[in-house]
């Protein structure tokens, strides 16, 4: 028996090139390789059974498995991209680090003082009242806080002075002239126009009044005592000013000074008795920074208020309870103090309201 013979030239030199067969013995075709062939040869059995076929047939992409590899990668990262946003953030959401505490805006300070009248309340019908009083050219309600001209300052803009001033008139409308919020009905109304950093003073002196120059609930709002006095007419009668200035570069300054006359009667059965004048001098300033306007918040930092008339014995911390008419002061106060006069009172705890400033109707009532 003969045994495998070297080619006619004899063995092939050492690292020359091989034969046929060993020049591509370095290819793996591993299955991955197979199965993602485009073409595939018919096997003999399919050639015998139909001669006519080709040699080989086109794969369709379904059976590729690289097609259905792709996609599972292709799936497989998009959920990880999902997971990866998702994990964002929710450590968004739990972020241990929390942005610091603004701080607490500076609390807001207080003065009433009561104006006791030497006789006794004169009464009369509403219109009467206001028309034979100094708040006869008064306008009435919101008309008359009167805005003036926004002009731009040193470091903010027209429209953020503008911002500041009606804020300001916002909060005088709601604290001085709602007819909700004057007879002790409401309110959030005016919650809601202060910075976060107050409104907690702004609570306390709801639920713990004291007069104590800090939590006053009449400092931040006029307000009757609901069981004892009622308004003879909604409309309040109001005339002002707001003026505007920059307490530095970075915050505004509102004053509004305004007097408020209001025609008020008994409560209850007290509907048909004759009404009378109260009236309230009050000074408020607002501090504004640049946040503030943006959130259209506010800061009150001073309230003075002069209102009469009052008995100087009353404790106006709650609620204000004006004497009404045909009732006497039982104390005799110091010299008169007119609501209505320009500047401060040197009076340090009660006044007696000037006979000029009480209206004197045509047709009194006791």
């Amino acid at each position: 028996m003969s045994g495998r013979e070297d080619p006619p030239d004899g063995a092939p030199e050492s690292g020359g090139p091989t034969g046929g067969d060993e020049e591509y013995g370095a290819l793996v075709f591993d299955e991955s390789f197979v199965q993602a062939a485009r073409l595939q040869e018919y096997s003999a059995q399919e050639r015998i059974a139909d001669d006519s076929h080709a040699a080989v047939r086109s794969r369709p992409a379904a059976e590729r498995k690289t097609g259905l590899t792709f996609s599972k990668q292709g799936v497989l990262l998009c959920l990880l991209i999902a997971m990866a946003f998702g994990t964002a953030i929710y450590m968004g959401i739990r972020n241990p680090y929390h942005s610091p505490p603004q701080p607490a805006a500076e609390p807001m300070r207080i003065s009433l003082l009561p104006l006791a009248p030497r006789d006794a309340v004169p009464g009369a019908e509403a219109e009467d009242l206001f028309a034979n009083s100094p708040a006869a050219e008064f306008r009435s309600g919101a008309d008359g806080v009167t805005l003036p001209p926004a002009r731009r300052s040193e470091h903010f803009s027209e429209s953020e002075v503008l911002t500041a001033l009606t804020s300001a008139k916002d909060y005088v409308v709601e604290s001085s002239l709602d007819p909700e919020v004057l007879t002790g009905g409401a309110a959030r109304p005016v919650r809601l126009l202060l910075d976060p950093g107050q409104q907690r003073q702004f609570d306390e002196s709801l639920e713990s009044p004291r007069n104590d120059g800090s939590y006053a609930a009449t400092g931040w709002m006029v307000r009757f005592d609901p069981e004892k006095t009622a308004l003879a007419d909604p409309r309040v009668r109001v005339d002002g000013t707001l003026d505007v200035k920059e307490a530095g570069p970075a915050a505004l300054e509102v004053t509004a000074d305004h007097v408020f006359a209001y025609a008020v009667r008994p409560a209850g059965d007290g509907a048909e008795e004759a009404a009378s004048l109260f009236t309230v001098r009050r000074e408020v300033r607002f501090h504004f920074t640049r946040e503030d306007l943006r959130d259209h918040q506010l800061s009150v930092r001073q309230v003075s208020m002069r209102a009469g008339p009052l008995p100087c014995s009353a404790d106006p911390s709650d609620t204000l309870v004006p004497l009404l008419a045909g009732e006497k002061a039982k104390e005799d106060g110091p010299a008169g103090t007119n609501p209505y006069a320009d500047g401060r009172s040197a009076v340090p705890t009660c006044g007696a309201l000037a006979a000029n400033a009480q209206p004197s109707p045509r047709n009194p009532s006791p």
